[in-house]
């Protein structure tokens, strides 16, 4: 390894269905702030939704794009299976009732690598598992959401994938990214990105071997893409080109605005992106505001007006939201 490690998770990026049922759902049911109304850059006639913590902070983010008419993904290997989101220790049983009276399909409370984790599938079939653990990254609640700040979502956990072969992944994992193999369980072996907090949370990728499984392929349900957080450029570059020595064809820095991407697939065919910390969300929008109107990066301005008449209206999607009480923000400082 001679670059420096990505720091964590930056965001994990997902394929949604109906994008009303998508808001409906991450905001009005998860209680993730949506932080950002965007396009996708490569697509501009579809949503990019960003979801996160109160201020948008790298590793809280959980993003779609929302193709209401594609068809379902095929789970496979070399595609994610499921996204873990942490959760404070103690608050599984909460909510579990949460996302069954909601209607979601919950599996039972399990324990993974020593950790209470809680599967489900939201509304488009997209795989999820709330893990509870320390907080993974800097996190500020969302006080105007429909979760107790007590009880929020602290960012991403990690992800898992089955692959045909771990050995070239790894090889890739620990000598190029900088992972460590830290333990094996019913067949998933855990890689976890070197550094705080104790136990690998925001900085996990468990992966399992089956020689014999079906390539998946994207679609509705399916996680795109993970993106792993390099501080800035000069990380990105140095990390890029360690990618390049080892033949996984990195695309150029892309920006996007928010922040600047590389994407590769790593040996197994999950795609991975390196994106930077910064600048952030609120480079072009009021912190207070965010998620609250279509914002485009300026090279899409031109084209406002025919992209807004493509887009499906999402005002309304949403009740106004149900503040928390007061007793249940203040339990989050203590």
């Amino acid at each position: 390894m001679n670059a420096r490690p990505p720091t964590g998770l930056h965001h994990v990026t997902a394929i949604a269905g109906d994008p009303v049922e998508n808001l409906r759902f991450y905001q009005g049911v998860m209680g993730l702030r949506l932080v950002k109304k965007s396009v996708n850059q490569d697509d501009p006639a579809t949503y990019h939704l960003f979801y996160a913590d109160g201020e948008g902070h790298p590793g809280t983010d959980l993003t779609f794009f929302p193709w209401a008419h594609a068809k379902p993904g095929t789970p496979g290997v070399g595609v994610v299976q499921e996204t873990y989101l942490t959760v404070p220790p103690g608050t599984l049983e909460a909510w579990e009732a949460r996302l069954l009276a909601a209607g979601a399909r919950v599996d039972p409370i399990v324990q993974r690598f020593g950790e209470r984790a809680l599967p489900f599938a939201d509304p488009h079939g997209l795989r999820l598992a709330l893990v509870e653990g320390p907080d993974p990254f800097a996190f500020t609640p969302w006080h105007d959401g429909p979760v107790p700040a007590a009880e929020q979502v602290r960012g991403l956990h990690g992800a898992r994938a089955p692959l045909r072969e771990i050995a070239p992944s790894e090889r890739f994992l620990t000598e190029v990214m900088g992972f460590e193999r830290v333990g094996e369980e019913h067949g998933w072996v855990r890689f976890v990105l070197p550094g705080a907090p104790a136990g690998g949370a925001g900085r996990i990728l468990d992966v399992r071997e089956d020689p014999d499984g079906r390539r998946g392929a994207w679609g509705v349900g399916s996680v795109h893409h993970l993106a792993w957080t390099v501080a800035d450029g000069g990380h990105q570059v140095t990390l890029r080109d360690a990618v390049a020595r080892a033949g996984r064809r990195p695309s150029e820095v892309i920006d996007r605005f928010w922040f600047r991407s590389v994407y590769f697939m790593e040996p197994g065919g999950v795609l991975f992106e390196l994106a930077t910390e910064g600048p952030g969300f609120a480079v072009d929008e009021d912190p207070a505001a965010l998620g609250e109107r279509l914002i485009l990066p300026p090279w899409l301005e031109p084209y406002r007006p025919r992209i807004e008449a493509v887009l499906p209206d999402l005002s309304g999607a949403l009740p106004p939201a149900a503040a928390p009480t007061a007793a249940a923000d203040a339990a989050v400082a203590r």
